[in-house]
């Protein structure tokens, strides 16, 4: 791994009365540029349009997407993530987003935080997340 993951784990065990599969840790070691990222929702990076979706799994998708868009635009990729923070605005939709993100995180092992929030800045989001990646010194 490009970091160092400190006691990597995998949701299956951790909550295993859920439907999840997300490869997380509970500490990440990393060394090199930082990016920050603003909290990404299921809209367009390009003009800021909503996605046409009110689905948790649609729109997930695309905050993954912008998130992975993002780092790759900074010079990174998804394994220099390092932390996600994910907001929702429904605990019922926790497995359907935490599922649907971990397809993007598989083997990337970063540090999460889950919150259940009253609402997001536009009330047809159901979903945010920001994160933070490392792109490496190079040796």
């Amino acid at each position: 791994m490009i970091h160092d993951r400190i006691r990597p784990f995998n949701t299956k065990q951790t909550y295993p009365e859920q439907n999840l599969d997300n490869d997380l840790a509970q500490a990440v070691v990393a060394r090199g540029r930082t990016i920050f990222l603003r909290g990404q929702c299921p809209q367009n990076l390009d003009d800021a349009k909503n996605i046409d979706s009110h689905d948790p799994v649609e729109q997930t998708h695309k905050v993954m997407q912008n998130i992975r868009q993002l780092i790759e635009e900074c010079g990174g990729t998804m394994e220099h993530l390092v932390k996600v923070v994910v907001y929702i605005t429904d605990v019922r939709h926790r497995e359907a987003v935490y599922r649907t993100m971990g397809e993007y995180i598989k083997g990337v092992h970063p540090v999460s935080t889950g919150l259940v929030v009253q609402a997001l800045a536009r009330p047809e989001w159901l979903v945010e997340i920001d994160g933070t990646a490392v792109i490496p010194d190079e040796d």
